[in-house]
């Protein structure tokens, strides 16, 4: 028997060496691929994992509160209801999860199904209108262990029947955060402010600070703005490990807790504050009766210690309701106040700018007496009205013009005041006195004060520039000068310009802190003190982080803050500056203060001021304008413009205690209608000290 041959290999050697090669060059992937995976890009995935386990929880904080000086609060954070719904604590039975979902709902006001959650309209806490399914769905989408807000700012009655419904509603909790109240509402707002989200613009700043887009607030107006960084405080962070669904495991390593924000004392206050307030709403609700028609809705009011530059109170009209914005800032609201022409959100105590009118006098008065452009005993003549040359040049001819007194009316009482001395000038408020002392008059006053000096002074009492009161919004007004209005208005200045200018008209704005402050350097014996709205910053345990000093600016008396300038001639070029800076002489504010006091006494402030009780000085103002308002109404022609109301005082007389101004838009005569808010501001101030000492006698 033969044995079959043995088998032989028929596969070509060149196709075994092929299939090792490939063989090994899939092995060869593999292995690059393990090295990519494990070597190169280990550190990558392996922080990928490491987050995918770990979460980091933002802890918010508590925003610190505003107060008055005597403890009253004015910003404060209230416990706010929301109720929120944990999908992943939910019953696995669907027909129980659509029995909670019906009983919750006409509790809180949700419908169960409605509307759909997508890029058009996506789900956002509080604000979304979404029914309590689609917002279930989108936490359990996102993270199921993580509460989401069904309804927000529930009242307190709602949430305990909730809380009392936690067995029998598995997943429905409450959640409880601060939101901002104001209990004094818009009678502070001007000067507190409110909150709002974070802006698009900042998210990447506040970020930084630790803050959360969409559920922190940052201030927006006032003090919140002002100081934020302190008042915010800082958020804490939680580092946890989850598992898969999100479901917190443990903590990786202890919690950073939240540092609350410190405490805000103002300067204000709210006991003035009120009664400011009170007094200009009764004097123009007054007015309106009378004339059978609406004298003004735009007012300003502001009281100061002159001695140390605290703020007692803040009033500007028309205001707004901060309590409005707590939750959310309503769109139609906020629109609303942004279209009112009148600017409630605008604070006019700091950022409006006006003609000052008469009381920007008091800057002309002291630099007349100063660089001794008359004496206090010369007597100046003051007919009802003079004619001067209006020249914008050297050699400039036959041009005119006339400038009358503020009781010139309609071509009577031609004789005006007849003459005057310096002190009967500024409690008369003579116009032609200030004109003819401010631009010159011939050879009875053969070189007046001019634009140049009266900017210098101006400047030294507060005019011109920002006070940087800490508030946000501060305006710098303007004191004008040739190279301005060459700039601006392309020509020269005019002798017409500085006799405007002399009496608060023509170019000047101020804004009515400016006007108080100039007032305030008078009244305290010409030291300029630095304006404080804030007393002191505190912690949560009253312990004072920050105090705020009182701060002098400058003592006009002291120090060399008058800039010296060669007199400027039309034509010239501008003011030449000597590089020489001088003093106010106090003999000069000592005279000014006369003519203050006797304003009361025996001039345009009489009859406001009849029967107080208290030495008062003070200064009238009645500054005609012309703005887009009157122009509207065909009012800017010479002898028909409005006027605004001002009026300065301060009391006692001897040792001032307290300055106030007071504005009124389009309020007319300023003794008549700025006047008696000025004196029962200062009734009320000292009304409100004598209850004080009487509730802390023995």
């Amino acid at each position: 028997m033969n044995s079959p041959p043995p088998s032989q290999n028929t596969i070509q050697p060149w196709r075994i060496n092929a299939y090792i090669v490939v063989i090994g060059l899939v092995f060869l992937v593999f292995v690059g691929q393990l090295f990519s995976l494990q070597i190169l890009q280990g550190p990558v995935f392996l922080a990928q994992a490491e987050e995918n386990r770990t979460d980091i929880i933002n802890i918010p904080t508590s925003r610190g509160n505003i107060y008055d000086r005597n403890g009253i609060v004015l910003a404060r954070n209230v416990p706010s209801f929301n109720v929120v719904i944990t999908s992943a604590l939910l019953p696995d039975d669907e027909g129980e999860v659509q029995r909670i979902f019906r009983e919750l709902s006409p509790l809180i006001g949700v419908p169960v199904d409605f509307g759909e959650i997508n890029e058009e309209t996506p789900y956002t806490p509080c604000v979304s209108e979404h029914g309590i399914s689609q917002i279930v769905t989108y936490g359990e989408t996102t993270n199921p262990f993580r509460p989401v807000q069904v309804k927000c700012d529930v009242s307190q009655e709602i949430a305990m029947v909730v809380q009392e419904k936690a067995m029998d509603w598995p997943g429905v909790s409450i959640e409880i955060e601060n939101v901002r109240d104001y209990p004094t509402g818009e009678l502070t707002a001007a000067v507190v402010g409110f909150l709002g989200p974070i802006p698009a613009a900042f998210e990447e700043e506040f970020i930084e600070q630790g803050f959360v887009p969409n559920r922190d607030k940052v201030g927006y107006a006032g003090i919140e703005l002002q100081f934020q960084e302190e008042l915010g405080g800082k958020n804490g962070i939680r580092e946890v490990e989850i598992d898969v669904a999100g479901q917190i495991l443990r903590d990786i390593r202890p919690p950073v807790p939240p540092e609350p924000g410190l405490n805000v004392v103002l300067t204000l206050d709210t006991r003035l504050q009120d009664a400011a307030t009170a007094i200009i709403k009764q004097e123009l609700e007054e007015w309106r009766l009378f004339l059978g028609r609406i004298l003004s809705t735009n007012a300003v009011a502001i009281a100061m210690n002159p001695q140390t530059g605290e703020i007692l109170a803040m009033v500007s009209l028309p205001t707004y309701e901060n309590n409005r914005f707590a939750r959310l800032i309503p769109a139609y609201y906020y629109e609303q106040l942004t279209a009112d022409l009148r600017l409630p959100l605008f604070n006019h105590a700091i950022s409006a700018e006006h003609p000052p009118g008469s009381v920007f006098k008091l800057t002309t008065a002291v630099g007349v007496l100063n660089e001794g452009v008359v004496t206090p005993d010369q007597v100046i003549k003051t007919p009802g009205k003079i004619t001067v040359e209006e020249k914008f040049f050297a050699a400039d001819f036959d041009k005119t013009r006339e400038f009358v007194d503020w009781v010139y009316e309609d071509g009577q009482n031609p004789a005006g005041f007849g003459e005057l001395d310096f002190v009967g000038a500024v409690a008369n408020s003579s116009n032609v006195y200030f004109y003819k002392v401010g631009g010159g008059f011939g050879d009875e006053v053969p070189e007046g004060l001019g634009i140049c000096r009266l900017g210098a002074y101006a400047r030294a009492m507060g005019y011109g520039a920002r006070s940087g009161i800490e508030l946000p919004g501060e305006e710098d007004g303007l004191i004008p000068d040739p190279k301005w209005k060459r700039i601006n208005r392309g020509e020269n200045w005019s002798t017409g310009n500085t006799y405007n200018a002399s009496v608060g008209q023509g170019f000047i704005n101020a804004t009515p802190l400016q006007v108080l402050l100039s007032g305030a350097t008078i009244a305290n014996n010409g030291r300029l003190m630095f304006p404080m709205i804030v007393r002191e910053i505190v912690d949560g345990e009253g312990n004072v982080v920050r105090p705020f000093q009182p701060r002098p600016l400058w003592d006009i008396t002291i120090d060399p803050v008058v800039e010296e300038f060669v007199q400027y001639v039309s034509g010239s070029g501008g003011c030449q500056s000597t590089g020489n800076w001088k003093t106010v002489q106090p003999w000069v504010i000592e005279k000014l203060q006369e003519g203050m006091r006797m304003a009361v006494t025996d001039g345009t402030l009489k009859g406001p001021f009849e029967g107080f009780p208290i030495a008062a000085a003070g200064k009238t103002g009645t500054a005609e304008y012309c703005d887009n308002f009157a122009q509207a109404q065909n009012r800017c022609a010479p002898g028909n413009w409005p006027s605004h109301a001002w009026t300065i005082g301060y009391a006692p007389f001897e040792n001032p205690e307290i300055v106030v101004v007071a504005f009124v838009y389009n309020g007319g005569e300023g003794a008549s209608v700025a006047g008696p808010i000025v004196r029962q501001i200062l009734q009320a101030y000292f009304d409100i000290k004598a209850l004080d000492a009487a509730s802390t006698a023995p």
